[in-house]
């Protein structure tokens, strides 16, 4: 028996698990490529220069600051909060936390969805970096001074 083709027998194309295989492995080369890429170009500083209002940028471009600001000291800065497992364990993402402090007391700053920031001083208006946002709280609160965080006053 010999097996002959037709000219109605066109080759067939790659199975429908050969495609669906080559898909999820673009994809998850590309998943990980797109966060590797950002590991790649980061370049570790080592002992950044600091003083009376310099500002360092650290990882993804996060601001850090001290100055005096119209006999005030404010300082501030974002920093990475990684929450405790839970108990299924597994992984978790580290949550940016903007902190600034004015004359040593703690100014509450919340990042908005578009980035900007805003404080219980000035909460109808936001600024786009912490600077900005601690220099405009010093100017709202004149010669006042920020109140105690609720945990201070037992």
């Amino acid at each position: 028996m010999s097996r002959t083709t037709d000219a109605g027998d066109a080759p067939r194309g790659p199975s429908r698990r050969i495609l669906l295989r080559t898909g999820f492995t673009a994809v998850a080369a590309a998943g990980t490529a797109a966060v590797l890429v950002p590991l790649h170009g980061h370049r570790q500083d080592t002992a950044p220069a600091r003083g009376p209002g310099r500002t360092t940028a650290g990882a993804a471009g996060t601001e850090e600051f001290a100055e005096m600001y119209r006999g005030r000291e404010i300082r501030g800065g974002v920093s990475a909060l990684v929450p405790a497992a839970g108990p299924g364990g597994g992984t978790h993402h580290a949550e940016p936390v903007a902190e600034i402090r004015i004359d040593g007391r703690p100014l509450h700053v919340m990042r908005r969805a578009d980035g900007t920031y805003l404080s219980d001083v000035t909460h109808y208006e936001s600024f786009p970096t912490l600077r900005e946002t601690a220099r405009a709280a010093v100017d709202e609160l004149g010669t006042a001074r920020l109140a105690l965080p609720a945990s201070h006053h037992r």
